[in-house]
């Protein structure tokens, strides 16, 4: 038990993890029942949900038998946005040990499917099958800035300005918080003069490639890290397929697994 929550749990994420999340006591005061798992089980039962995709119920007993326990804490923790913390944190590290590259950062898509909802609607891609559509923002190394969720029916220029102005101020080695990239590469689907004007008005220099003008072999040049995030989210397999029907429950499964993509950066 102790090397499993070691092992999805390290040291280094659950030092951070301890920041934004106070303790509880894992002994009822009144006495008696069965042994409550503390936080660090607990986070490590969530992110094994979260990598391995496995519904609640089947979480292994090396996790305890009270798997409604630890979904109860992860909803409650959802509603109060809890989950974002971490991921905020965890940046805030990165961007202290200057491991935040500011100089060009992409954006991007990926659709999850999903039955039914808030935040789901048609995939057009998909033959009109209900989905999700996850938005991010990427630093140069690849590493999740801003994160967000809509219906899969929702056009990508529409996330652009949500994720710019959803950029948390991240601290950096020297001097004040940053939260402005010095250029934004986005796909043909941005191509839009007033996404231009508006990234222009706040000092962030564009290069969104032109329909009918721009190859589209020429964007991966320095979109591929925000492409290789995309399958670094993917690793998560309950990011596959929306199983959530509250969507703040599956925008914290998106925390989650943003939140281990940059302690792995920490680790190395």
């Amino acid at each position: 038990m102790t090397d499993l929550v070691e092992r999805l749990v390290p040291d280094e994420l659950w030092v951070l993890f301890q920041r934004v999340v106070p303790p509880t006591e894992v002994r009822r005061p009144q006495g008696g029942g069965r042994r409550r798992a503390s936080d660090r089980e607990t986070l490590a039962a969530i992110i094994f949900e979260a990598t391995s995709g496995c519904s609640w119920r089947q979480l292994p007993p090396v996790f305890g038998p009270a798997w409604p326990a630890v979904y109860r804490r992860f909803a409650l923790c959802s509603w109060a946005r809890v989950w974002a913390r971490p991921h905020r944190v965890v940046l805030d590290e990165l961007g202290i040990r200057g491991k935040l590259d500011w100089s060009r950062c992409a954006i991007a898509t990926s659709v999850s499917g999903r039955q039914k909802g808030p935040l789901t609607g048609p995939n057009p891609t998909d033959r009109g099958k209900s989905g999700s559509k996850i938005h991010l923002i990427t630093d140069r190394n690849g590493l999740p800035l801003s994160l967000g969720i809509s219906g899969a029916n929702m056009h990508d220029s529409l996330g652009l300005e949500p994720l710019v102005r959803g950029i948390p101020p991240i601290r950096s080695r020297r001097g004040p918080r940053r939260r402005r990239p010095a250029k934004l590469h986005a796909d043909k689907g941005y191509d839009y003069d007033h996404l231009r004007r508006w990234l222009r008005k706040r000092g962030i220099l564009h290069r969104i490639a032109r329909k009918d003008i721009e190859s589209s072999t020429r964007l991966g040049r320095h979109r591929w890290v925000v492409k290789r995030t995309v399958s670094w989210l993917a690793g998560c397999r309950r990011l596959h397929r929306r199983y959530e029907r509250k969507a703040e429950h599956f925008l914290a499964f998106i925390g989650v697994a943003s939140a281990l993509i940059g302690c792995r950066r920490l680790i190395r």
